[in-house]
C-alpha cells in the first residue's frame, strides 16, 4: 500500500501508541486527533519530522471532527473509555462520537474507516459499556457502509491497564474478591498482534468492510488470570469468591473515589459474561497471524511488581 494520510482518533491511547509507530514505519502520514495534542507529542519521535502530528479535536463537535478527517485517506476510530466520569461517558464517546466520525469520514471521501468496538458488544447486554459499543458499531456501519469493525478481547501489553492494574492491587492486598468466583472466560490479545491485524486489514482490500473478532490463543477464567498474575509476580493473595451482588455494592462505593476507580458496578456486570469469540466472524488466523500467549509476553513486564522490583530474582539467575 502506498503512503497514505491516516487520521487516528484516540491515537494517544494504549492501542493507538502502538499503532502509530507501526504505521509511521510504513511511511504513512499520521494525524492524531485528540483533545490534548500535547499527549501526542511523545509519539512524534516515532516518525520523521512532520510525519506524525497532533491535531486538537473535540469528538463532541462535528465541525472539529470534519477538520480532523479533511484530506485523510483512512480514518481509524479508537476512542473508548472503560468507565464513565463526568462528560466522558459511554453515550457521548462510544455512540455519538462513533456516528459523527463515520459521517465525517464518508463525507470527506476517506477510502477506509476502521472502527474499534469490543468483543461481547451487544444491545442486550446488562453492561452499559457493552451496549454502547454495540450501538456505536451499528451507527458507524450505517453512516459509512463498508466500515471495518474490530471486536478485540481484553488487550494486554507492557503499558496495559489490565495486567498492570491487577498486579498492582494483588501485590498489596491480602484478599482479593472475585464476583461469583470469577468463573467467566476471556481470551486476551497481545497489543502487537492487534496492531498487526489492523495493519494487514488496511493493506488487504478483500479483508476490509468486515466484522473481526480478535483474541489471543487461549481462554482463561478471570480467576485463572488472577492466578497467573500472582504466579508472574511471586506474590500471595487469597482469591475469595463473593456473590456478584455484594461485589456490585463494593464497586458502588469504589466508583465514588476520586480519580480512576478500581472497579465500577458496570464492570462487575461485564465480569458476569464470557468474553470469548463467537466463531461467527473472521479472526487472526484468517489474517495469517499466530497470536502470542500470555505466558510468552506478560511475565517479563510484570517482574517489576515482585518484591525488590524483580532485581533480586534476575541477579540470582
Amino acid at each position: 500500500m502506498s503512503a497514505k494520510l491516516i487520521t487516528i482518533f484516540g491515537g494517544s491511547g494504549f492501542i493507538g501508541r502502538h499503532l502509530v509507530g507501526r504505521l509511521a514505519a510504513k511511511g504513512h502520514q499520521i494525524r492524531i486527533a485528540t483533545r490534548d495534542p500535547e499527549s501526542a507529542a511523545q509519539l512524534m519521535t516515532q516518525g520523521t519530522v512532520g510525519q506524525i502530528v497532533g491535531f486538537k479535536t473535540n469528538v463532541r463537535d462535528q465541525l472539529s471532527i470534519e477538520k480532523a478527517v479533511a484530506g485523510a485517506d483512512i480514518v481509524i476510530n479508537l476512542v473508548g473509555v472503560l468507565y464513565e466520569k463526568g462528560a466522558q461517558n459511554f453515550g457521548r464517546l462510544h455512540v455519538d462520537a462513533a456516528e459523527r466520525i463515520a459521517m465525517a469520514a464518508k463525507a470527506s471521501g476517506a477510502q477506509q474507516l476502521v472502527h474499534m468496538s469490543a468483543l461481547g458488544a451487544s444491545k442486550d447486554h446488562e453492561s452499559a459499556y457493552a451496549r454502547s459499543k454495540a450501538v456505536g458499531e451499528e451507527l458507524a456501519a450505517k453512516e459509512y457502509p463498508g466500515a471495518t469493525i474490530l471486536r478485540p478481547s481484553v488487550v494486554f501489553g507492557r503499558d496495559d491497564d489490565f495486567f498492570n492494574r491487577f498486579a498492582s492491587i494483588l501485590s498489596l492486598a491480602p484478599v482479593f474478591p472475585l464476583a461469583d468466583g470469577g468463573d467467566k472466560k476471556m481470551q486476551p490479545i497481545w497489543v502487537e498482534d492487534l496492531v498487526d491485524a489492523i495493519d494487514r486489514i488496511l493493506e488487504t482490500p478483500e479483508q476490509q468492510g468486515k466484522i473481526w473478532e480478535l483474541s489471543g490463543p487461549d481462554a482463561y477464567s478471570f480467576c485463572e488470570l488472577m492466578e497467573k498474575v500472582l504466579e508472574f509476580t511471586n506474590r500471595k493473595c487469597l482469591l475469595l469468591p463473593v456473590p456478584s451482588g455484594m461485589m456490585s455494592l463494593m464497586a458502588t462505593f469504589m466508583a465514588l473515589a476520586p480519580g480512576r476507580p478500581q472497579l465500577t458496578p458496570d464492570q462487575v456486570k461485564l465480569l458476569q459474561y464470557d468474553n470469548v469469540p463467537s466463531g461467527d466472524f473472521p479472526n487472526l488466523e484468517d489474517l495469517g497471524i499466530k497470536p502470542a500467549t500470555i505466558d510468552a509476553v506478560v511475565p517479563e513486564y510484570l517482574k517489576r511488581y515482585r518484591r525488590g522490583g524483580g532485581m533480586k530474582s534476575d541477579a540470582a539467575k
